[in-house]
């Protein structure tokens, strides 16, 4: 099927083939479509079909909230019926040269390894290598479960033949109750990628902040990754916030020390307790590291107070972790520029 899109500034047209989610078809032509979570929960995808027909894959979607006129729907959840025409009310521009074009793949889970007893490790082995930029995320769906969920990488390669992904267990979740309950190793997944704008690259010249919960300090580990390869800490500042409940849902932690250890005292990595007291035996085990009590937000502000200069944030975890992190970042006048996140609800 054919595809027109009219956005404010201009038009656009490219193919999209039967079953081929329409924002997919899109930014696989390299035309750079509004999305934020790419998975129907957040409604920045939203268009208004001119003519022709689509299907809804998910009529229950939460971004639907969002749409308020008639004939608007989500690019991430609609596949075209027959050739379309549609419109976008932001500004849409090419995908700029050298920046990862997001395209179609598939890939077998090689290893799932529990981190936590609701946290898992995945290795997916890509059919063909592919490259992302620090941050990044990947549309992944597994059989039998309908609809794509983004997962951050962990790893960072630019040539990468295999993702990690770490993915939080949701009590009721199709997805949850799949890896945590069955055997998934030698699966073959889908995959759609790489997305997401909160992206790190070396020629920043910026001092970098991580604050991130749970899971989502995974594309916080690949910021990291990448930093460490090009040496990006003997010239710059690295503070990361990790949290967590308590100690027992903590992980990673030997790879955040042997961060440390590589990357020498211009990085500063913190794991804040929300409902616990570090205890003293930790401090012994994990000396590389600083903990702290209090949701991480917190924590973060209290330790950042004052060294906000030249810095860059990235932020990852639950919305609202998020939103409070953004008034403090806000507040010690960093500007909006300079926070970095992608909306997964």
């Amino acid at each position: 099927m054919k595809i027109q899109v009219n956005a404010r500034n201009r038009a656009y047209a490219f193919d999209a083939t039967e079953g081929e989610k329409i924002l997919y078809a899109g930014l696989s032509d390299a035309i750079g479509l509004p999305y934020e979570c790419a998975s129907g929960t957040c409604g920045t995808c939203k268009a208004r079909l001119v003519s022709g027909e689509v299907v809804d894959g998910w009529p229950g979607a939460p971004g639907r909230k969002y749409l308020k006129g008639e004939g608007e729907f989500l690019m991430c959840q609609c596949t075209a019926k027959t050739d379309a025409s549609i419109e976008v009310a932001s500004f849409v521009q090419p995908i700029e040269a050298g920046v990862c074009v997001p395209a179609a793949m598939k890939g077998v889970i090689s290893s799932a390894k529990l981190l936590t007893p609701d946290v898992i490790h995945l290795q997916v082995k890509l059919g063909q290598p592919m490259e992302f930029d620090a941050g990044q995320f990947m549309m992944v769906q597994v059989p039998g479960v309908a609809g794509f969920r983004g997962w951050s990488m962990v790893n960072h390669q630019r040539e990468a033949e295999s993702l990690e992904f770490i993915v939080k267990k949701k009590p009721g979740g199709g997805i949850s109750e799949w890896l945590f309950n069955s055997p998934c190793t030698g699966v073959e997944v889908e995959l759609f990628g790489p997305l997401g704008q909160a992206t790190f690259y070396p020629g920043l010249l910026k001092n970098i902040l991580c604050i991130a919960g749970g899971s989502g300090i995974a594309g916080m580990l690949s910021i990291l990754s990448r930093a460490a390869q090009n040496d990006y800490f003997n010239q710059h500042k690295g503070d990361v916030f990790f949290g967590v409940q308590t100690l027992k849902d903590a992980f990673f932690l030997d790879e955040f020390s042997q961060l440390r250890v590589r990357c020498g005292d211009k990085l500063n990595v913190t794991i804040a307790l929300s409902k616990e007291e570090p205890p003293a035996s930790v401090l012994n085990d994990y000396p590389q590291l600083k903990f702290d009590t209090g949701y991480v937000h917190d924590v973060a502000g209290r330790h950042m107070q004052g060294n906000y200069q030249n810095v860059r944030a990235y932020l990852a975890g639950p919305p609202p972790m998020v939103d409070a992190t953004i008034r403090i970042l806000l507040q010690a006048r960093v500007t909006s520029d300079n926070i970095c996140y992608d909306k997964f609800s």
